[in-house]
């Protein structure tokens, strides 16, 4: 029987066909779980197991922080540890990005919350080295990372953290958080259970969690506007502070720093030069924290930062929040024009006083400690609008620690006054402190203290003198100073500007900026991502000259800022021309109109009662508050940050201490 030719042909025709369709699979499958492994977002806890009911207790404990991750849970439980992972996931293809997830004999396990930018490479030489990989997940390479390099991964590491390892064999508990603190870790050694997780509110569902205020941070906090050190306001309660890990082992906790930032200027290269490496250095960092398979939100203000933000990442979606139709505190119509000029479409929401009042309680549960900073409500609900269009959104924060963008970074040797003797200026700001405190008296008292003595951050509420006044309980919380006196002291040969800088990068970004990022967001089960953060960058941005972070040359038609001038010059250069304005934008923040809103009756009266509360009479003179929020509302002084420092605290105490936990739902 002869075979026709057609009919080989056909078949090799079909062989290639299958084969293409198989290798097209294998691409498919291998691209359905970088988009699932990059997707990825969660909460960790665990405990040293000494209990009966470990499983019982774990899963209530990651019950509590199950906004973090509603999607899947995962557990792991022997004679000596307990972990827990919650986890939120884009689409559930796959159980490869579950957790806890083991080396190659199941001896070393893992919890992890964050995101690895880096982490093919260090696969690639893990691979290199033996290690077999039974997933394609950034999770995986630190627990053959850790095998191979001990706590030397953490310098190869690019990208946010927190994370825990438990060798079965050695029964030693590994656990770090990343450079900057961008994901939040907590611990507690309480009798012989060591705890620990990404929020204190899963502690409180162990047996052995004793709750009790920390009134020295309380006092602390009334000078920061939340809690500065590495103690919380729950006793015994503790982060592990940005760059540090621990070691646990036979009831020995051994903490260390792995990292730190090195200012060091470079007066080598010229402006143009600095400009076009920001330029290069962000665009390579945006690469890396973008998703490029699902689609990507990004928060959008009128400043420079989210602007730079959006433009450069090209995501698919703006959101923005504001407050009335006064632009001081509504910078919608600029997010939309901006969005429209980079072809991208803007959703935005006004928040309504009453949602912003309605929310606190929630706000401050999510926050486990009081946080008096009043934008992290319009946080939350920016998350909350981005939450309900896309799982992944960047934001701008850190650009203003790293490439001095704050405008008291502009105050030192601003002005003819600082070229005066300092005893001079030590007189009058002596004489100054006797005077009643407003805005010309403040210039003086300020200028005749070094920056060691007068900057404790971007927040200063209450005074040692006036916290002591306000406060009816005796604690031995230090003096501001003492708390920012080792920070400056690293940095005590560098010029005002870079010692402000340090300070910022490691108590008010850590403290407030990144804690509100993360708690806000992760109510809202969403992603937010940070470019800005990222090691690259720092590395760049460290060998700024001063000169081109915050100049104080004469204001130009092509000089119209004086703070993150090199960085300012770059985002105009990378933006369209037609946005260029916002480079040259003041710093707002994120402006929200509580001065207002406590001369109106209606919120004056809520937080009058408060003040007047059991608790308010408990820690507080109320007299002095009810002076405050008086002098308020009739326009003798501008009191509204101090009253609202303590009334967030009281809130927070309310759903901790007297709603063991709990807080009112919103209808």
């Amino acid at each position: 029987m002869k075979v026709s030719p057609a009919k080989p042909t056909l078949l090799l025709f079909t062989i290639r066909c299958s084969l293409f369709i198989i290798h097209c699979l294998a691409e498919l499958r291998s691209a359905i779980y970088r988009f699932y492994e990059v997707i990825l977002m969660c909460g960790i806890v665990g405990f040293t197991n000494k209990i009966q009911n470990a499983d019982a207790v774990l899963g209530a404990m990651m019950d509590r922080i199950k906004h973090r991750g509603p999607d899947a849970s995962g557990k792991y439980i022997d004679e000596g540890i307990a972990l827990g992972h919650r986890r939120l996931s884009i689409i559930d293809i796959s159980s490869q990005g579950d957790q806890p997830i083991f080396n190659e004999d199941g001896s070393i396990v893992l919890v992890f919350n964050g995101e690895i930018y880096n982490y093919k490479d260090i696969r690639a030489e893990l691979v290199e080295a033996g290690h077999v990989f039974k997933t394609n997940t950034d999770s995986e390479v630190l627990v053959h990372g850790y095998e191979q390099y001990g706590t030397k991964l953490l310098g190869k590491l690019r990208g946010m953290f927190a994370f825990v390892i438990w060798d079965s064999n050695t029964k030693e508990l590994f656990g770090a958080r990343d450079y900057f603190g961008i994901k939040p870790m907590y611990y507690a050694l309480m009798g012989k259970t060591f705890m620990f997780g990404s929020e204190i509110k899963s502690f409180l569902e162990h047996p052995d969690f004793k709750k009790e205020l920390n009134e020295s941070v309380l006092e602390t906090y009334l000078t920061f506007q939340y809690s500065p050190t590495k103690e919380t306001f729950f006793k015994n309660v503790f982060k592990l502070m940005p760059a540090h890990y621990f070691k646990y082992k036979d009831g020995q906790l051994d903490i260390k720093r792995y990292w730190d930032i090195n200012f060091e200027a470079d007066s080598k290269p010229e402006l143009k030069d600095w400009v076009n490496s920001i330029s290069d250095t962000f665009k390579d960092s945006v690469k890396a924290h973008k998703i490029a398979d699902v689609e990507v939100g990004s928060f959008l203000s009128s400043g420079v930062d989210s602007s730079y933000v959006a433009a450069v990442a090209n995501v698919d979606k703006t959101f923005t929040v504001g407050f009335g139709s006064d632009e001081k505190y509504n910078e919608i119509s600029f997010a939309k024009e901006f969005s429209k000029a980079i072809g991208k479409e803007n959703d935005s929401k006004v928040i309504t006083p009453e949602e912003y009042w309605g929310s606190l309680e929630m706000i401050q549960y999510h926050m486990d400690e009081p946080l008096a900073d009043p934008s992290a409500v319009a946080l939350f609900f920016v998350c909350n609008i981005a939450s309900q269009k896309v799982k992944v959104a960047l934001s701008g924060e850190g650009a203003d620690e790293i490439f001095g963008g704050y405008n008291v970074y502009s105050d030192p040797g601003g002005t003819l006054y600082d070229k005066l003797p300092r005893l001079f200026r030590r007189g009058v700001a002596k004489a100054a402190e006797k005077l009643p405190a407003k805005r010309g008296v403040n210039f003086f008292v300020r200028k005749g203290k070094t920056v060691e003595e007068r900057f404790i951050g971007n927040a200063y509420m209450f005074t040692p003198a006036e916290r002591k006044k306000l406060l009816k309980i005796t604690t031995e919380a230090p003096d501001p100073t003492r708390i920012t006196k080792h920070y400056y002291k690293r940095v005590q040969k560098l010029d005002d500007v870079t010692k402000m800088q340090y300070l910022d990068l490691h108590l008010w970004m850590a403290g407030d900026i990144l804690l509100k990022a993360d708690k806000m967001s992760m109510a809202n089960s969403l992603e937010v991502r940070v470019p800005f953060l990222d090691r690259e960058i720092m590395k760049l941005a460290q060998h700024i000259p001063v000169k081109y972070r915050v100049t104080h040359k004469q204001k130009t038609e092509q000089t119209k800022y004086i703070t993150k001038y090199a960085m300012r010059l770059a985002a105009k250069k990378d933006t369209p021309q037609q946005t260029g304005k916002t480079a040259e934008k003041k710093k707002l923040g994120f402006p929200v109109p509580i001065r207002v809103w406590l001369r109106q009756d209606k919120y004056h009266d809520i937080v009058r009662s408060a003040f007047e509360s059991e608790s308010s009479k408990k820690f507080f003179d109320t007299q002095m508050l009810e002076r405050l929020l008086e002098d308020h509302k009739n326009g003798k002084a501008d009191n509204s940050r101090k009253i609202w420092t303590v009334f967030t605290f009281l809130i927070w105490y309310r759903v901790y201490f007297e709603n063991n936990g709990e807080f009112a739902k919103r209808s």
